[in-house]
């Protein structure tokens, strides 16, 4: 929770959080919040913005507000999946490298270095093509491949954290490898994964708007962003303002995400601790400066 507070006492941190708030409460309320149902096709085909059709109508007649809330649920959901796959895939195995032997080192490292050769998106389009046409396996299965991410920065995080000497005296005196990763190196790890999660979460999301723009991962007509877009760039004689709403929606989640992981690495360590410090310090200090300049001379 200490990180959280120094997040929040970021500008920028204070942002983040909250348009990413905003884009996981579409993802769990839209298709609840959407005024029509966005499958439902009629006659008033690529309509302009209206009262009745909020962002308007597309080429089939449905409408294009209620079709953006809906399909939110698959592009959060699927960039969750990205992220927390890698995670799981890399960040434990980067920090047993350190403790587990030369052997499972060696593994580790190759398979890592094997993993980034691979290109991610054509390999999903592989999977997609061998599993059937579902985002779920696409997600994990690219989530893997992103994985290197994090066994390298738990990896690089746990040697810096093993080397030190109050791991080594703990080991000298008799604790266990478990106590000791749980105890020191968990605390210093966290970070630099936190700041990997965001990015990767952000990185999920282009993924899963270039697969759906592509229609690969899910089955029409069901709504995406990635989708709506596609669609939207055949009629742009017609509606030329119809691909602003998905764009934007992808590119300020994308925008938000990494601009929490920069809030993160900025509140990381001795010196995020001191500027967060300092930034109080001022705020106090402004915050009382009234009081003190009416008060008695």
């Amino acid at each position: 929770m200490t990180m959280v507070r120094r997040v929040l006492s970021l500008t920028s941190g204070r942002i983040a959080v909250a348009i990413l708030v905003l884009i996981a409460l579409l993802a769990v309320c839209g298709p609840w919040l959407a005024p029509q149902d966005p499958l439902a096709t009629s006659d008033n085909t690529l309509a302009p913005a209206s009262g009745a059709h909020w962002l308007g109508t597309d080429y089939l007649g449905r409408d294009v507000f209620s079709r953006l809330l809906d399909g939110s649920r698959v592009s959060v959901l699927g960039s969750l999946e990205v992220a927390l796959m890698a995670l799981a895939v890399g960040a434990v195995p980067g920090i047993l490298s350190v403790y587990s032997g030369r052997v499972f080192e060696w593994l580790t490292l190759r398979l890592a270095d094997t993993l980034v050769a691979l290109p991610f998106l054509l390999f999903a389009i592989a999977v997609i093509a061998l599993l059937g046409n579902g985002i779920t396996q696409a997600m994990l299965v690219t989530g893997a491949l992103v994985s290197p991410l994090f066994y390298r920065v738990s990896r690089a995080a746990t040697l810096a954290v093993a080397r030190s000497p109050y791991v080594e005296a703990a080991i000298v005196s008799g604790a266990s490898t478990g106590w000791v990763a749980r105890r020191h190196v968990w605390v210093k790890v966290l970070p630099p994964i936190a700041v990997a999660l965001a990015q990767t979460i952000g990185v999920g999301f282009v993924i899963v708007s270039s697969l759906t723009f592509l229609g690969i991962g899910v089955q029409p007509p069901a709504p995406t962003w990635g989708g709506l877009l596609a669609s939207d760039l055949g009629y742009l004689s017609h509606q030329p303002w119809a691909p602003v709403a998905p764009a934007l929606l992808i590119m300020i989640t994308v925008w938000a995400c990494n601009l929490l992981a920069d809030a993160i690495r900025d509140v990381s360590g001795e010196a995020g601790r001191a500027l967060v410090n300092r930034r109080k310090a001022r705020a106090r200090s402004g915050a009382s400066a009234p009081l003190s300049a009416g008060g008695p001379r």
